[in-house]
């Protein structure tokens, strides 16, 4: 997304007509009119990430066009990035540019935040960090602490990691009434725009409180949907492959004392394939009880954007409820044409994750006909 096409006072415009492209594209299905949950129209994203263009004795933020991938434009404001982060840019920067130290063969820099104000930042460099530069940032993160507090910061090489201060963000969630707080590992996935991830949550949960029995959600994370959710099911099974975002989730799930949750390394397939009782997985052997005797009647999915395979399509569409987030329209279309003649979408909404993109962001409530 160009900088150029960040107009708020467009904003409202551009979101009814991404409502109206959605609309177009569920069509099919005659879907409810959807509830539309509009983002902050600056300062909404949590991350961000830039290459740097060494120039001289100087640094700066760049970006590359699709169109012209080869030519860096110059990042001098990103007023889409949240506040800290647009604070933290031109100092930093400063800093960068004062010390050779920091500054060599730096080529990327990511910063991460969270709405309860934690900061990473994480500098990428194509050379072996020393002492002189772990003594180094450790002084810069000092003196970034004056103008954002608690940052940490974190130097990246081959094989190579240097923390100063954390490696992670803690962020806290208000989610109708009831608090949650999470823990986010730096290069782990986390929602980037912060208040449609609380619109997202509390979505989930209000559609969620009539529903019967146990539920089973497939690509967990962290646990951002499966700690509020946790309250409103007797029992969850969550399954997630990424190592890190297993150890995120277990200690989330500490950290706010939810003894609902049986956590799972596996993958979809996997799950699948358990689910049809066609292999045999040691990791269920950490179930309190057998699978098949938990009452599995709903299934929550937040797939990747390629949607879900068939394999497991299958298998999703045996449940009587099913809570779908979907990055990509295009994959959730296929995905309910194959669940059109068994389920109905009962609920739709779309969330405004990026906005002044053809990012669309939906959710639907598909139920057994």
């Amino acid at each position: 997304m160009p900088i150029s096409a960040v107009k708020p006072q467009h904003y409202a415009s551009l979101l009814s007509q991404k409502a109206a492209d959605v609309c177009s594209l569920l069509a099919p299905f005659a879907p409810p009119s959807p509830e539309v949950y509009a983002s902050p129209p600056t300062g909404f994203r949590l991350r961000a990430e830039f290459r740097m263009w060494h120039e001289g004795d100087s640094v700066n933020y760049v970006m590359f066009r699709r169109d012209a991938p080869k030519k860096p434009v110059v990042i001098t404001q990103f007023p889409i990035a949240d506040e800290r982060i647009q604070a933290l840019m031109p100092v930093l920067r400063e800093k960068l540019n004062a010390s050779e130290t920091l500054r060599r063969k730096l080529f990327q820099l990511e910063f991460l935040t969270t709405l309860s104000g934690d900061t990473v930042v994480t500098l990428a460099y194509h050379r072996k960090l020393d002492a002189a530069w772990e003594s180094a940032a450790t002084v810069l993160a000092t003196e970034l602490a004056s103008t954002v507090p608690a940052v940490s910061i974190i130097g990246r090489s081959r094989k190579q990691k240097i923390v100063i201060g954390r490696d992670f963000v803690n962020e806290r969630l208000s989610v109708l009434g009831q608090e949650f707080r999470y823990r986010q590992y730096e290069q782990a996935f986390s929602q980037p725009n912060g208040r449609i991830n609380i619109n997202m949550l509390e979505w989930a949960c209000k559609q969620s409180r009539s529903l019967p029995g146990d539920l089973l959600e497939l690509y967990c994370g962290n646990g951002n949907f499966t700690l509020p959710l946790s309250r409103h099911f007797n029992n969850v099974i969550a399954t997630e492959l990424s190592k890190t975002s297993i150890r995120a989730a277990r200690e989330n799930l500490l950290e706010n004392g939810i003894d609902n949750v049986q956590l799972l390394r596996m993958s979809a397939e996997e799950v699948t394939a358990a689910m049809n009782a066609q292999r045999v997985f040691r990791r269920l052997s950490e179930l309190p009880k057998p699978l098949e005797q938990y009452d599995l009647e709903t299934v929550f999915v937040d797939p990747p954007r390629a949607g879900l395979d068939a394999y497991t399509l299958e298998m999703v569409s045996r449940f009587q409820t099913i809570i779908y987030i979907s990055c990509n329209p295009v994959s959730l279309v296929e995905n309910l044409r194959a669940l059109h003649s068994t389920h109905r979408i009962a609920q739709f909404a779309l969330f405004d994750q990026f906005p002044y993109t053809d990012h669309m962001e939906c959710g639907v409530i598909v139920s057994r006909r």
